[in-house]
């Protein structure tokens, strides 16, 4: 009399559970998320790290302001690293689409967006202070790529490059130039 309660038993705990498997394999698929990435033509860079890019959004011909994630480049006035910041992305993103992935926040408090920028496998928000051109500021919610470009800086304060260069370095960070002069 045991054996077979013991035996019912097991046999009702099989059945439970090839049910539920049934179950869970029934469900319907979760949609795949929305793309975290887009493809954009750039239409202007206005600085180091403010792009104007069309095919952003639901109509293709709009311009759409791009504020580049976890840098700040200095000022256009802070001469002369607020040019040669502008110049070097210029280079950078020269006669081809740019990629532009999202991270938690997608838009800033003056309605532009926030990404970062890559090219041919490249980010370039990382390239820009990996060179010296902008400074890495981590900004809550964004940290995606936090580690990269702190390191990014790291390096460059190392091989003393662009605003980090010993015979002519950037005086004031770019927050505290705008607060100062404007």
């Amino acid at each position: 009399m045991k054996i077979k309660f013991c035996f019912k038993a097991k046999v009702q705990k099989i059945v439970i559970l090839l049910c539920l498997l049934l179950l869970v394999a029934c469900q319907p698929q979760k949609k795949p998320e929305e793309s975290t990435q887009v493809q954009v033509k750039v239409a202007q860079v206005v600085s180091g790290q403010t792009l104007e890019v069309v095919g952003l959004g639901d109509q293709p011909s709009f311009i759409s302001q791009v504020r580049l994630l976890g840098i700040d480049t200095p000022d256009l006035q802070q001469r002369p690293w607020g040019d040669a910041a502008k110049q070097y992305l210029e280079t950078l993103l020269r006669e081809q689409p740019v990629m532009l992935e999202f991270d938690m926040q997608v838009k800033d408090q003056f309605g532009r967006t926030l990404a970062y920028a890559w090219k041919n496998g490249v980010l370039l928000n990382e390239q820009l202070v990996k060179q010296g051109y902008a400074l890495f500021v981590g900004r809550s919610p964004n940290h995606k790529y936090d580690l990269r470009l702190e390191r990014a800086q790291q390096w460059a304060r190392l091989m003393g490059l662009g605003i980090w260069n010993p015979e002519k370095p950037m005086r004031l960070t770019p927050g505290e130039f705008r607060r100062q002069y404007r």
